[in-house]
Parts: C-alpha cells; sequence; structure tokens
C-alpha cells in the first residue's frame, strides 16, 4: 500500500480537480467513467469519489428545470438516490483504507475521537472542489453583468479561505492518527430507505 504524504489534501485536492476537468471535457452525466488510476491506489478511490460528487452536481442542476418532464425527473431522482449510495459506498471504502493504514499505531492513553471520520472531511473537500470550479467559472462569464461578477468573485474567495482551512484540518487529523493522538473509529453508513426490509414502502410490495 502506498505512503500518505503529510499534505494529503494537496494530493486530494489535485485528483478532484483532475476529474473535474476530464468530466468538463464531454459535459455529459451519461458520458462512459474511466479511471486513470490503478485499483490499489489511494488515487483511484479519490478520482472515483469525485467522479461521482461531479456527475450528481450535474443532476441536481438538470432536475431544478422547471420544464423537466414528470417520468424524466423520476428517472432522474432514482439516479440521485443510486447516486448517494454510490457516494457513501466510496466514503467507507476511503476510510477503510485509512483504518489499514493506521492499523499498527500505538494509541496514547489520552487519545481522542475526531468528530467525523477522515474519508468525511475529504468528501467534503471533494464537494469544494466542485464549489470553486463553477463559481470560478461564474466569477469569468464574459455575458454576466458587473454585479454578479463582483458576487461570485466574493464567494470565490470565501471558498479558498474555506479551502485553505479544511485542507489543514485533514492534515492535522491524518497526522494526530499517525502519531496515535487521535483513533479512528468508523460506523459503517445504515441507511434505511433504500433497503426493502427497513423501508415501509418498499417491505409493503413485498
Amino acid at each position: 500500500m502506498q505512503e500518505i504524504p503529510f499534505m494529503f489534501s494537496e494530493l486530494a485536492f489535485e485528483v478532484f480537480e483532475e476529474s473535474i476537468i476530464k468530466y468538463h471535457v464531454l459535459d455529459d452525466v451519461y458520458q462512459e467513467f474511466s479511471n486513470p488510476y490503478a485499483k490499489d491506489t489511494i488515487k483511484h478511490l479519490l478520482f472515483r469519489k469525485n467522479w461521482i460528487d461531479t456527475v450528481q452536481w450535474h443532476y441536481e442542476d438538470i432536475i431544478r428545470d422547471p420544464e423537466i418532464d414528470a417520468t424524466a425527473a423520476l428517472h432522474l431522482k432514482r439516479k440521485i438516490d443510486a447516486s448517494n449510495q454510490d457516494r457513501t459506498d466510496l466514503v467507507e471504502y476511503i476510510d477503510s483504507y485509512f483504518l489499514k493504514k493506521y492499523q499498527s499505531v500505538q494509541i496514547q492513553k489520552n487519545a481522542v475521537i475526531n468528530t467525523e471520520s477522515p474519508a468525511w472531511a475529504i468528501d467534503r473537500l471533494s464537494i469544494l472542489a466542485l464549489k470553486i470550479y463553477h463559481m470560478r467559472e461564474e466569477s469569468e462569464r464574459k455575458d454576466a453583468s458587473k454585479t454578479h461578477i463582483a458576487k461570485c468573485k466574493s464567494k470565490l474567495s470565501v471558498l479558498l479561505e474555506q479551502k485553505k482551512d479544511l485542507s489543514l484540518a485533514i492534515d492535522q487529523l491524518l497526522d494526530d492518527i499517525g502519531e496515535g493522538k487521535k483513533y479512528m473509529k468508523v460506523y459503517k453508513q445504515m441507511k434505511m430507505y433504500n433497503d426493502d426490509e427497513l423501508n415501509p414502502v418498499l417491505r409493503g410490495q413485498k
């Protein structure tokens, strides 16, 4: 298993940007997906994670079309549900990577648990990468008003500051886990709406 660089957030953000740029070459939610990284690498998981987020970002744009056909909207809602499940699965795969990476770390007696696992923090960084990409795009539009451009530049500045803070927090968390100052305790997401035993509507159709 490959080593995790100290500035892991920088590596992750670079992969997220690569995924976003690749998606926008065709800018089509139905385009074929291909992962440029080998399956046994953390980059493979990061690239796949962001691709899911990027496609879902555009699903959410499409479904908000006030003129969308009801049947098409229902079909898209099903895709969004499936995408949410895929997103959760990828977060758990990434956390499994970290659990294995740090399994031999000696946890200190005064170690504390973090409010979220590393992968869920990385999930937020992936979404933030999308916000930055699209806000920058809006701030550079040639057909927009000066007021719109100014507002978007101001929002972009805030997003970039958020990226700085979140990146630092992720790197500090991984460093603390690596030193045994914090420990990971991962709970599998117990989603109920996709389970035909737990969702009463689906259970009633069996």
